[in-house]
């Protein structure tokens, strides 16, 4: 892998003080993450954080009947693994790669050894996780108030944020298990966004051309979750 340097490919870790990130640095470690892998399950233990640098991962809640919904995404703007440092050691969660690439690993004990300072890590850290909280109760709303047609477009907006480029790796039904609805739900919209020239879509890949259009097309909650955490972490 290319060298990185933390500050440069990870927004949470850029916005540290240089004098944290030169104790944190030598004990970041950049990892490749492949597209399927969990990196925790529901109510593990969590040995080690991650900051993402062009991975995406999806956090979601899991029924006992296998059935699951995307909660949350993060992606080179925060960290996966919150609950390590928040006191809870577990969450009820999964944490699945759904866009390959690479982030910086740390093990829990050095992240929590920084938190403790009670310095600008704990505020940075508070402040992330307000945006997940934050996220997480938009996600819940537009899932009960929104059509499958706004949900679609604030799924890719929040995906095409955390990646470079307008091209998606995903398909038809991974949509549907991230947003909990039916596939055929997932299908009518992306025609729809097709037919109005929004989105190009291919076996496997969707091709945002307009994305001006999908976010006119998405519903309010896109816009309010971007707006807070450029809020809270300007």
């Amino acid at each position: 892998m290319p060298a990185l340097s933390p500050a440069s490919s990870n927004h949470l870790l850029a916005a540290l003080p240089p004098e944290v990130l030169a104790r944190l640095q030598p004990q970041l470690k950049q990892v490749s993450l492949a597209r399927g892998q969990v990196l925790y399950e529901s109510g593990d233990s969590l040995d080690y954080v991650h900051f993402p640098i062009d991975c995406i991962v999806s956090l979601l809640y899991t029924l006992e009947n296998g059935g699951a919904a995307e909660i949350a995404v993060v992606g080179n703007e925060g960290l996966v693994g919150v609950a390590l440092f928040m006191g809870g050691e577990s969450t009820p969660s999964r944490a699945l790669v759904r866009g390959a690439g690479t982030a910086w690993r740390l093990e829990g004990q050095r992240l929590k050894d920084e938190f403790n300072r009670h310095g600008e890590m704990l505020l940075l850290m508070l402040r992330y996780t307000q945006t997940l909280i934050m996220q997480m109760a938009q996600t819940a709303a537009c899932n009960r108030h929104h059509s499958v047609d706004q949900q679609l477009c604030r799924w890719l907006l929040l995906t095409l944020d955390r990646q470079p480029g307008n091209q998606l790796a995903v398909t038809q039904e991974m949509i549907a298990n991230m947003l909990g609805v039916r596939r055929e739900g997932v299908t009518d919209a992306a025609g729809k966004l097709q037919n109005l020239g929004v989105i190009e879509y291919r076996r496997g890949k969707i091709t945002v051309l307009d994305r001006p259009r999908l976010e006119r097309h998405s519903c309010e909650c896109y816009a309010v979750v971007r707006k807070e955490t450029e809020r809270l972490l300007a």
